[in-house]
C-alpha cells in the first residue's frame, strides 16, 4: 500500500513536456518582450547617425548618409572628455565603498549580536523608505554646513550613504545564512574579527556583492538630481549633466542629442554584455528571502 502511494507520488512529480502550442506562445511572448527592449535602443543608435534634417524627413528608416560628426560635436559641446572620467570615478568609487561598508555592517548585524544591533539595523532600514526628493534640501544644507560643496568627496559620500540601506539589508540577510560554526571555529583558532571578515565573509559573499554592484552601478551612472545640487563646477559634474545640455536650446538638434544619449548609454550596454554571466549568477545566488 505504501509502495503504491510512493509510485503515485513519483508519477505526480514527473513534469509533462510542454505541448507545441504552449512552447509557441512562450517563445512568442519572449520574442515580443525582446523586441520591445531592443528596438528603442536600436532606433536611438540608428538615428544618432542622421542629420537633423534627415531625421525630420525619415524617422524610422536607415540613414542614407552616415554622419559621424554628430558624435564629435556632441562630445565637444557636452564637455564629455571632462565629464566621462568623473562618471567613472563616481560610479566605481561609490560602488566599491557601498559593497565594502555593506559587508562590514552585514557581518556585524548578522553574526555579532549585541543590544545595539537591532536598533542600529532598524535605523538603516528606514533609509530604504526615503526618496531622493525628500533628501535634496537636507543634503544641500549639510554639504554647505560642512564646507564640502563643490567637491568629489561630497558626491561620493552622498552616493555611498544613499546606497547603504538596501546594500546593508541584502548583505545582512545573506551573511546570516552563512553557517555560524565557521565564525566560531575561526574564533577558537584565534582569528580576529577582521581576519574572519577578510578570509571567510568576503569570499563567501561574492554573490551578494555582485547583486549590490548591479543595483548601484546603473543608478549612480545615470544619477542626475543629487549631483546637480552638490556641484556647480563643470569639472566636477557627471555625464548626465552634460547630456542635459542638449535638452535646452539644442533640443531640436536631434542628431547631436541622440549622439549624446548614445554616448551615455553605451558604457552600460558594454558592462552588461561583458559581465552578463557573472550578473546572472550573482542575481540568482545573491537573491534572499524577505
Amino acid at each position: 500500500m505504501i509502495q503504491k502511494k510512493r509510485d503515485r507520488d513519483k508519477k505526480a512529480k514527473v513534469k509533462k513536456p510542454m505541448s507545441f502550442l504552449s512552447r509557441f506562445f512562450a517563445y512568442l511572448i519572449m520574442i515580443i518582450f525582446a523586441f520591445m527592449t531592443i528596438y528603442p535602443i536600436a532606433w536611438l543608435i540608428m538615428n544618432s547617425f542622421k542629420s537633423t534634417r534627415e531625421f525630420q524627413v525619415n524617422q524610422l528608416g536607415l540613414p542614407k548618409v552616415v554622419t559621424f560628426s554628430n558624435y564629435v560635436e556632441a562630445w565637444k559641446m557636452g564637455d564629455f572628455a571632462l565629464l566621462f572620467p568623473n562618471s567613472l570615478i563616481y560610479t566605481i568609487g561609490a560602488t566599491v565603498g557601498i559593497i565594502l561598508l555593506s559587508l562590514l555592517a552585514g557581518f556585524a548585524f548578522g553574526k555579532l549580536h549585541s543590544r545595539a544591533t537591532g536598533p542600529m539595523y532598524g535605523s538603516f532600514m528606514i533609509g530604504i523608505l526615503l526618496t531622493t526628493q525628500t533628501l535634496m534640501i537636507p543634503l544641500f544644507l549639510e554639504v554647505n554646513l560642512f564646507g564640502i560643496y563643490n567637491t568629489r568627496f561630497a558626491v561620493l559620500l552622498v552616493y555611498i550613504g544613499a546606497g547603504l540601506p538596501i546594500g546593508i539589508y541584502l548583505a545582512t540577510e545573506y551573511i546570516r545564512s552563512i553557517p555560524t560554526a565557521l565564525v566560531e571555529s575561526a574564533r577558537i583558532d584565534g582569528a580576529g574579527f577582521f581576519t574572519i571578515f577578510r578570509k571567510i565573509i568576503v569570499p563567501m559573499s561574492k554573490p551578494v556583492s555582485t547583486t549590490i554592484a548591479i543595483l548601484n552601478i546603473s543608478n549612480i551612472w545615470n544619477e542626475f538630481a543629487i549631483i546637480n545640487i552638490l556641484v556647480s563646477k563643470t569639472e566636477l559634474k557627471s555625464l548626465p549633466l552634460g547630456i542635459y545640455k542638449f535638452s535646452g536650446s539644442l533640443s531640436t538638434d536631434y542628431g547631436k542629442q541622440f549622439a549624446a544619449l548614445t554616448i551615455g548609454m553605451v558604457p552600460m550596454l558594454v558592462f552588461y554584455v561583458i559581465f552578463r554571466k557573472q550578473i546572472t549568477k550573482g542575481v540568482a545566488a545573491g537573491a534572499v528571502k524577505g
